[in-house]
């Protein structure tokens, strides 16, 4: 089973008959950045409003403090300025720091930048421990005037900005 992007949807891949696996952690990353993660009592929320959002299952963590998905949708509407984008390098890697902590990874960096007007990027670069390989990612966050994609360290879209899946 995978996660997989199609007209503008994360959904699950069970492939022909269940083959669709991920055999690296694409689909943990993906879970990681793109699950709303519950804001901290003294986060501003984009809205104004009290919706805090988050996951349930994080009332009853199995390790303490350990929460699903990141915090990145607190940012949908600020501005694009240095302070923010290091807020966006935080986020991501307080979302993917279980790979860490779990065992799964070394080595993780994520670095912010701003790719175009409106929309903002982050690599993400980490070693497997598993295969001892370096995996990299180039994320870049949706937002109301461009679409998401997640692209690999040489550039290849493994989806591509109108959502389709493309083969690596």
């Amino acid at each position: 089973m995978a996660i997989a992007y199609a007209d503008g949807r994360f959904d699950l891949d069970f492939g022909d008959g269940g083959t669709a696996i991920d055999e690296g952690l694409r689909t943990a990353v993906i879970i990681s950045l793109f699950s709303d993660r519950r804001a901290e009592a003294d986060d501003a929320l984009p809205d104004g409003g009290d919706d805090r959002r988050g996951w349930w299952g994080d009332i009853y963590p199995q390790a303490e403090a350990d929460r699903i998905g990141s915090r990145l949708w607190l940012l949908s509407r600020e501005k694009q300025l240095p302070a923010v984008l290091k807020r966006a390098e935080t986020y991501a890697r307080e979302a993917l720091q279980w790979l860490v902590d779990d065992g799964e990874v070394t080595d993780l960096t994520v670095v912010g930048s701003i790719p175009n007007g409106g929309v903002l990027g982050l690599t993400i670069r980490f070693r497997t421990v598993e295969r001892g390989e370096t995996v990299a990612y180039r994320v870049v966050a949706p937002t109301a005037v461009s679409a998401g994609a997640i692209l690999d360290e040489a550039g290849g879209a493994i989806l591509d900005e109108s959502g389709a899946e493309i083969l690596e």
